[in-house]
């Protein structure tokens, strides 16, 4: 991890977004000052702009064949004037003056005409940031060679496994995003964010079945963290995935005590409970947990917090999307409702403080409240302890995918690696399992909490109101009492 001195990334980030965002088009901090003076000309109570420069590279390998290689490059302005609880956005993936200026002018009809209630601040200031990563470019790092023989390495570790893996398919993705945030309110921040990928999945055959596994990881970091230790790590989890599952049986189905692994099963915190603690569901009352602060939620030992601000974590951002420095906020603490994840209109509206969970897909996109990295902490117990506690019931290693119904907690996930247990020993492995419940009511019936607390490999990416955006997730191991599987059996 490189360090930098912490009075140093405001104004080494915000030096990276005026030569990449604002110097070639002929633009400085007075053209920014002007677009947000020409907003408030109408009676608005805030307003911001937001530049972006997205440079995205992509690589996959499939049979030792280059498949694909994907190359883009995205700039662009959006623009957003916020009256009460209205918004207007316009956005030009043009940038220039007299695009700024026309798409202030289509975002400050939203308001009548007349001054405004809000003085527009008469310079823009530096706000302050973290400095979680490094401000490079990961893409030039390595060559287009040495980024095939990369994913070439992968494979050939893959198939000197085991000789029943049969395919192996690889991918890598690497892309630098630099942005810059000019406030009504006189702020000015940028932030310059590398974030990289690597995944794999093998499929592997036995006796005429076939099975996949698959497992990945990344992070803000540089493409020269995937060595060979690392790599082999993924090719390990992703084989031993599709070797158990060759072996697994029809998972059986009903109401049991399921433990969930460390790390990505996370994945239905997220969904089943982070979701429903984000600002904007809970204003407009939509979510199961509206008006619960300071009230039991979950049961004693539960801690849940979003926490942005973790070094070179995937869902880690220095600033938000609006400008705001990110924070630890804890959602849930023992099992108590402490507050919600807000962004600027949300906080305004509620009347809390902003948390600096305002994010966006991108320039075209409007921000929202959304999740960083999204975690339960640990606890005291053993996770071997935990499994050998399960007298029947289902021990779900990983997870695929799922969603959630925000309006009542309920969710749906598919266990892609789970163990039938029996009096405290894993007896096979199923296939097939789905976890269903409900997120508030899961949490009050959560009986053991491991001490073994693990953030996700690095592969999590969120959806919310057709954006989507790069996060973390992570958990101990748990176990919940009284879960409904519904199964293949």
């Amino acid at each position: 991890m490189s360090a930098m001195k912490p009075a140093e990334p405001p104004f080494a980030h915000l030096a990276i977004a005026r030569s990449v965002l604002l110097e070639p088009y002929g633009l400085d901090e007075a053209h920014l000052g002007a677009a947000l003076a020409e907003i408030f000309r109408h009676r608005v109570d805030y307003a911001d702009l937001y530049f972006q420069f997205t440079r995205s590279e992509g690589w996959s390998l499939e049979e030792g064949i280059v498949k694909s290689g994907s190359f883009s490059i995205d700039q662009g302005v959006g623009v957003r004037a916020v009256s009460g609880d209205k918004t207007a956005f316009a956005y030009s993936d043009v940038i220039g003056a007299e695009a700024l200026m026309s798409a202030a002018r289509a975002a400050r009809t939203i308001a009548s005409r007349g001054a405004g209630r809000v003085k527009v601040a008469g310079a823009l200031r530096p706000g302050a940031g973290r400095a979680l990563y490094a401000a490079e470019d990961p893409i030039p790092r390595l060559e287009a060679a040495a980024k095939v023989a990369l994913l070439e390495r992968v494979e050939r570790m893959a198939r000197a496994k085991d000789p029943r893996v049969k395919q192996v398919m690889a991918g890598l993705a690497a892309e630098y995003d630099v942005v810059l945030v000019a406030r009504s309110d006189g702020l000015l921040a940028a932030d310059v964010r590398p974030l990289v990928r690597v995944s794999v999945t093998v499929i592997a055959e036995q006796g005429g079945r076939r099975e996949q596994g698959h497992s990945g990881g990344g992070g803000r970091f540089d493409l020269g963290a995937f060595d060979d230790s690392r790599l082999a790590g993924y090719v390990d989890e992703a084989v031993q995935a599709a070797l158990t599952n060759l072996e697994a049986r029809p998972a059986p189905a009903g109401t049991m005590t399921v433990v969930l692994g460390p790390g990505w099963p996370g994945v239905l915190l997220h969904e089943a409970v982070g979701h429903g603690l984000e600002g904007d569901f809970n204003r407009k009352g939509s979510s199961v947990f509206a008006g619960r602060v300071g009230q039991r939620v979950a049961a004693r030992g539960v801690t849940v917090v979003d926490d942005g601000t973790l070094p070179e974590r995937r869902g880690s951002l220095n600033i938000d999307d609006e400008g705001n420095p990110t924070q630890r906020n804890v959602l849930i603490e023992d099992g108590v409702l402490k507050g919600y994840l807000q962004d600027t209109l949300n906080a305004r509206l509620m009347k809390v403080p902003v948390t600096g969970n305002g994010r966006r897909e991108s320039f075209a996109h409007l921000p929202m409240p959304r999740m960083t990295n999204t975690c339960m902490l640990a606890g005291e117990r053993d996770p071997g302890e935990i499994v050998a506690s399960i007298d029947r019931g289902l021990y779900a290693v990983n997870f695929g995918g799922g969603q959630v119904d925000i309006t009542n907690g309920k969710f749906v996930f598919s266990a892609s690696e789970a163990w039938w247990v029996e009096n405290g020993k894993p007896q096979y492995p199923v296939k097939g399992a789905t976890i269903i419940g409900n997120g508030p009511d899961a949490l009050t019936r959560v009986t053991m909490i491991g001490n073994d607390m693990r953030l996700d490999a690095g592969i999590g990416v969120c959806g919310k109101d057709g954006q989507s955006v790069p996060v973390g997730v992570g958990q101990p191991t748990l176990r919940i009492e009284a879960l409904t599987v519904g199964g293949t059996a």
